[in-house]
């Protein structure tokens, strides 16, 4: 009886203790543990999900999760978002990136020998220096890079169009080329040389 009593009141101690910690100790003791995701399943006994997000744009992110990929410390705890959740970021790994500028031509409002005539008097223009591609971008892109100049961000490798990133492999930087999508006819120049940065990251969400 006097061992039930001791084992009893060891699980009340544990509950009271788990119902006391407050976010900030509970992120604490998550960047501390040497298994987050153990200490999650049997101390803090709480759902978790762990997700791999690819970072597709240095610059532009499409939400949440790839922007803390992208900005966030490993072993890093960030949160609650919503009031229902902690994100740890676990690991990271690299990839290469690869900065360009476009001017995109829509062939659903322009015919495709229009496109053509226009993509080769812009590219002319930026090779001969009489314009920048931010210039043209602003005057004649048909997709939301008129907004940025032209400037695409740095894009990780592999979520460039397959078409683009093999020409954008043979270029140096400030060449321009064209070509063709099933959208249209994009212009586009190599403005930074490939770097590696984060292009991978390992995340743990913990619902609260």
């Amino acid at each position: 009886m006097k061992k039930l009593l001791i084992l009893l009141s060891c699980i009340v101690a544990t509950q009271v203790s788990g119902q006391r910690l407050t976010i900030n100790q509970m992120k604490s003791k998550l960047e501390q543990a040497a298994n987050p995701i153990a200490y999650v399943r049997d101390s803090l006994k709480k759902k978790y999900s762990l997700d791999t997000v690819v970072i597709r744009n240095a610059n532009y992110f499409l939400g949440l999760a790839d922007s803390l990929a992208y900005k966030g410390k490993p072993g890093k705890v960030y949160g609650p978002f919503e009031g229902k959740y902690l994100v740890q970021v676990m690991a990271k790994a690299p990839n290469e990136f690869y900065r360009i500028s476009q001017v995109f031509l829509d062939t659903a409002v322009l015919a495709p020998r229009v496109a053509d005539s226009l993509a080769n008097s812009i590219i002319d223009r930026i090779r001969s220096g009489s314009a920048t591609m931010a210039d043209m971008a602003m005057t004649y892109s048909m997709g939301g890079e008129g907004k940025t100049k032209g400037d695409l961000g740095w894009m990780a490798r592999g979520s460039i169009q397959p078409d683009i990133e093999k020409k954008i492999l043979k270029c140096s930087k400030g060449e321009v080329f064209k070509t063709w999508s099933r959208t249209g006819l994009h212009i586009i120049q190599l403005t930074g040389m490939p770097k590696q940065d984060n292009g991978f990251a390992l995340l743990m969400r913990v619902f609260l």
